[in-house]
Parts: structure tokens; C-alpha cells; sequence
């Protein structure tokens, strides 16, 4: 369908979607801790979009059973929540999509689960800042692989590794419209980014190698070496100046 630059009125939707995403994950880092299930954290979700006059985005796209998405430990994304509990010292992914009046919010976290080991606090961490590193180069008449050269650049300065099989993507009246937008890269390359346009930056980060496998219910990604791994994701819009990230509530 081609990339797609959106109106000021379109923009306000996308703030308006954005932010009901941005809520959820809030409300959700309080609620994870040893003795959840994940089916309990994916229940209270769709209760909290649909109270936001929202609709869960994941659910029912392409067959998908539930209302987020929760990867835990070794899985990447798009875990399928379940009756498992959460234990001390896991950590958990969790990907959240809402549709309000038409257009689409999508982010994700990853969340300790209680006390976590030194590999996990710092995987943790150095994902997050990846993040922060591709969100500040996404920047008008750069280009798209500006932003996966800087997310694979911090990444692996720290001794970890960007999946290759799935990447971040524009998003607006679909949850995933062009451009695509890889994890890793050379700067300079890929289409240009332009002020108006809507990006869902989002890093997997693997302890061990880049190396993925998807299980047999067709949904979940874990690792191939079952290492570790975390991903978060923010919403950004490209403007003149600074990205504008309207999935935070700050």
C-alpha cells in the first residue's frame, strides 16, 4: 500500500490509540509478579481496552487467540497466554495493540518478574536504551535504516544480539503497514522518513545468538539457543524536529 504520511487530524487518533496502550502498560507493570498467569494479565486487558472504548487490535488478527501478547524468558514475541503462572525470576514480554476509531496503538515491555539475575536486569536494560537509541534516529529526511544501525549498534556493544525474522513497521488505520523496519542496518539506507509518518519501533534483543524458531502452535518465537530474551516497543511519530512517541505516558 505504500508509505503512508498522516494528516493533523489523523495524528490525533493516532495520540488517541496510542495512548490507551500507553495506559494498559502501566496498569500492567504493577500487576506482574510471581503468582500471575499470564491468561490473567491478557483477561485484564481486554477488560481495560474495551473500558478505554477501545478494541483489542491482536485479537482475531490472522487467527490470533488473545488480547496481547506475553513472551516469557526464552520467547521472543507473540507468546500466547496461557494457564502458566509466573514465577520469581522470569522475565515476561508483553505486546499490547488497541484500535480506537479507527486507527491503531501498539507497544511493548518487558517486566521483571520479582527479582530477576544480573543477565536478565541487564538485557533488560540495554533493550530499553536500544530503543531510545532507534527512536533518536528516526528523524525526518533520514532513512529507515538509520534507526535499526543504531538499535543493532548499542546492542551489540553490550555483548547481545538483534533478531533478524521480525521487525518493527509503520502503523496507522493497520496495525502493520509499510515501511518495514528492521533491528539492524546500515545508516543511510532503506526508504526516507518523512515528518507525518507513523513507526512502531520495536527490538528484539537475545541474550545468546539472533537465531529464532517459531513453536508448533505457529504463533510463539523463542530462541533457538532458548537463551534469554527481551523486546520493547514504542510508537513514534516523525516530525521536523525531535520523534514524537505517543506511547509513553510521560
Amino acid at each position: 500500500m505504500g508509505i503512508t504520511i498522516k494528516t493533523a487530524p489523523e495524528l490525533v487518533k493516532m495520540r488517541a490509540a496510542n495512548g490507551v496502550v500507553g495506559r494498559l502498560l502501566v496498569e500492567l507493570s504493577s500487576r506482574v509478579k510471581p503468582g500471575v498467569s499470564t491468561r490473567e494479565l491478557d483477561d485484564f486487558s481486554r477488560g481495560f481496552i474495551e473500558s478505554q472504548g477501545a478494541k483489542p487490535a491482536f485479537l482475531g488478527y490472522h487467527g490470533y487467540p488473545a488480547s496481547i501478547c506475553a513472551s516469557v524468558n526464552e520467547q521472543v514475541v507473540h507468546g500466547i497466554p496461557s494457564d502458566r503462572i509466573l514465577a520469581e525470576g522470569d522475565i515476561v514480554g508483553i505486546d499490547v495493540g488497541a484500535v480506537l476509531d479507527g486507527f491503531v496503538g501498539d507497544a511493548a515491555r518487558t517486566f521483571p518478574v520479582g527479582k530477576v539475575s544480573a543477565e536478565a536486569a541487564k538485557l533488560m536494560s540495554v533493550t530499553r536504551e536500544a530503543l531510545n537509541q532507534g527512536i533518536a534516529a528516526a528523524r525526518h529526511n533520514g532513512h529507515v535504516q538509520d534507526i535499526g544501525a543504531a538499535v543493532q549498534a548499542y546492542a551489540e556493544a553490550a555483548g547481545f544480539s538483534v533478531v533478524r525474522d521480525f521487525v518493527g513497521h509503520g502503523i496507522g488505520r493497520s496495525m502493520h503497514e509499510d515501511p518495514q523496519v528492521p533491528n539492524y542496518g546500515r545508516r543511510g539506507l532503506g526508504p526516507k522518513l518523512k515528518a507525518g509518518m507513523t513507526l512502531a519501533i520495536e527490538p528484539m534483543v537475545n541474550a545468546g545468538s539472533f537465531a529464532v524458531d517459531v513453536l508448533s502452535d505457529g504463533w510463539t518465537v523463542v530462541t533457538r539457543d532458548r537463551r534469554l530474551s527481551a523486546h520493547f516497543e514504542d510508537t513514534v511519530i516523525i516530525t521536523e524536529g525531535e520523534p514524537e512517541i505517543i506511547t509513553r505516558l510521560d
